[in-house]
């Protein structure tokens, strides 16, 4: 389990070998009784844009928000501090979770994942009569 909450690839390094265009997601991770819930923050990212891919185990998110160009008539811009660019962010989920029945849900910026667990059988126990 303790997999499922490490990312094996996270863009979000610094430095100079760091790329510029590619951020990761901030999210929070819930474990409950019988799911995980992933909640990831995509602010100007549409939901057309969004990918969601699950391959060996592995659940990968993926969006892009590009600048909008205009030309400047008049003025300069002074600050620019919202991100543009490509989001990713990978998760190992493992052989914990059914991947058929993941769910997701879009809104206000907010991705939401929800993976339901694998139970596991109980074995069943019962008497055995001799003969």
């Amino acid at each position: 389990m303790d997999r499922f909450f490490d990312d094996f690839w996270s863009p979000s390094r610094t430095g100079a070998d760091a790329p510029e265009s590619f951020f990761s997601p901030r999210v929070d991770i819930m474990e409950r009784d019988d799911h995980y819930e992933i909640t990831a923050e995509m602010p100007g990212i549409n939901k057309e844009d969004i990918h969601i891919t699950l391959e060996n185990g592995v659940l990968r998110l993926e969006a892009e928000t590009t600048q909008e160009t205009k030309e400047e008539k008049e003025g300069k811009v002074i600050r620019q501090e919202r991100r543009y660019g490509k989001y990713v962010r990978s998760f190992d989920l493992g052989g914990d979770v059914h991947e058929e029945d993941i769910n997701a849900s879009f809104e206000n910026g907010v991705l939401k994942l929800t993976a339901p667990k694998k139970t596991t059988a109980v074995p069943e126990q019962r008497r055995i009569e001799i003969k």
